[in-house]
C-alpha cells in the first residue's frame, strides 16, 4: 500500500486553525473561475461563427445572393435562352433568379432598369435610369447587352427616352415612352406611331404591325402597328404573346386568361394573387412579379402558384 506523503504546517496563530501547505513549487490556486487568453479566444471564434451561420441561412432563406443584394421593384421579367434562367429587371439592376429563391445580380450595373426584354442568347435591350450617384444621364434611352447583362452601352436616345415597356419582334424594337408607341428597326432610329396611353403591350408572332395593349378602358388592339387602337373591353393589365394561339393576360382582378384568336376571345384558366408589376410566359410556365417583390411561377396554365423568389 503506498506511503501518503506527510503535510507540514505553519505555526498558526492564537484562536487561528491550521492550513496545509502544499510543497512541489505550484501555484496558488486563483479566486473564482478565471478565463485564459486561449479560452478567450475559443469562444469568441465560436460565437462569430454561430453569427455568421444565422447570417447566411437568413440571406440564404429571403432570395438574398453572397453579396447581399436584393431586388427592388421588378420591373420586367424574361427566360435567357443562353442558360435557360429567369432575369429580373429591377429599380436596382438586373438580377438572375435561381430555382431554390436565390437571385444575383448580374454584373455591377445597379440602374434602375424600367423597360426590359430579352432578344436571344444573351442579348438583352433596356431602359430606364442611371443608378443614383453614378452621374449618369436621368434617362438612358435604349441600352443593350450582349453579355447577359454584365455590361452595357448606350445604343440611342440617351437623355431623351424612358422606355416603360419594351418588346423585340420581327428585327423591330418596339418601346412605349411617355405616351408615345415607338418603333425602330435598327435600334437608333426610331419611328413615333401614335399617342396613346397604355400599361403594357405585345406583338403579335406572325404580324410586326398587329399590336394589343393595356390602356385605361381596357384591351386594345392596333392592326396598323400601333398608330391607330381600338377597344376591345377585356379589363386586362398585364400580356405576353409567345405564339400565335397563345396569347397571354392577367387582369386587374387577378384573373388568368389566355385567347387563341388574339385576343377576340378568352378564356379564365386561373388566378393569381398580389398587386401586378411584371408578367411573362415561356413554353409551360408562367412568371408573375408582384409589387410587394415577389416572383411567382405557375406550372399548370395559372391553375396554382408557387414562390419563385420572396
Amino acid at each position: 500500500m503506498a506511503k501518503q506523503r506527510a503535510t507540514k504546517t505553519k505555526p498558526a496563530s492564537p484562536g487561528q486553525a491550521r492550513k496545509p501547505v502544499k510543497r512541489g513549487g505550484g501555484r496558488k490556486p486563483q479566486r473564482g473561475a478565471g478565463w485564459s487568453p486561449s479560452s478567450v479566444a475559443v469562444v469568441v471564434a465560436a460565437v462569430l461563427v454561430a453569427v455568421f451561420v444565422v447570417f447566411w441561412v437568413t440571406r440564404e432563406g429571403s432570395g438574398e445572393s453572397a453579396a447581399g443584394d436584393r431586388i427592388e421593384h421588378i420591373h420586367g421579367l424574361g427566360v435567357n435562352p443562353a442558360d435557360g434562367k429567369l432575369y429580373a429587371a429591377a429599380h436596382n439592376g438586373v438580377f438572375r433568379v435561381g430555382s431554390k429563391g436565390k437571385a444575383q445580380r448580374v454584373g455591377d450595373g445597379g440602374q434602375d432598369t424600367m423597360g426590359f426584354t430579352i432578344v436571344g442568347e444573351d442579348h438583352f435591350l433596356g431602359s430606364g435610369h442611371s443608378a443614383a450617384g453614378t452621374g449618369g444621364p436621368a434617362n438612358l434611352g435604349l441600352i443593350e447587352s450582349t453579355d447577359g447583362g454584365k455590361t452595357w452601352k448606350t445604343v440611342s436616345l440617351e437623355d431623351q427616352a424612358d422606355f416603360h415597356a419594351l418588346r423585340f419582334r420581327h428585327g423591330n424594337v418596339y418601346g412605349y415612352n411617355a405616351g408615345q408607341l415607338m418603333v425602330s428597326g435598327d435600334k437608333r432610329t426610331w419611328d413615333t406611331r401614335g399617342q396613346v396611353g397604355l400599361r403594357d403591350f405585345a406583338v403579335s408572332p406572325s404580324d410586326p404591325d398587329t399590336l394589343v395593349a393595356s390602356g385605361e378602358q381596357g384591351l386594345m388592339r392596333s392592326s396598323d402597328g400601333g398608330r391607330n387602337w381600338s377597344e376591345r373591353g377585356a379589363a386586362v393589365l398585364l400580356l405576353d404573346w409567345p405564339a400565335d394561339d397563345q396569347l397571354w393576360a392577367v387582369g386587374v382582378d387577378g384573373k388568368v386568361m389566355r385567347s387563341a384568336d388574339g385576343g377576340e376571345k378568352w378564356s379564365d384558366v386561373g388566378a393569381v394573387e398580389g398587386q401586378a408589376a411584371a408578367f411573362a410566359v415561356h413554353g409551360d410556365t408562367l412568371y408573375f412579379a408582384t409589387a410587394e417583390g415577389e416572383i411567382l411561377q405557375s406550372r399548370d396554365e395559372g391553375k396554382t402558384w408557387d414562390t419563385r423568389y420572396s
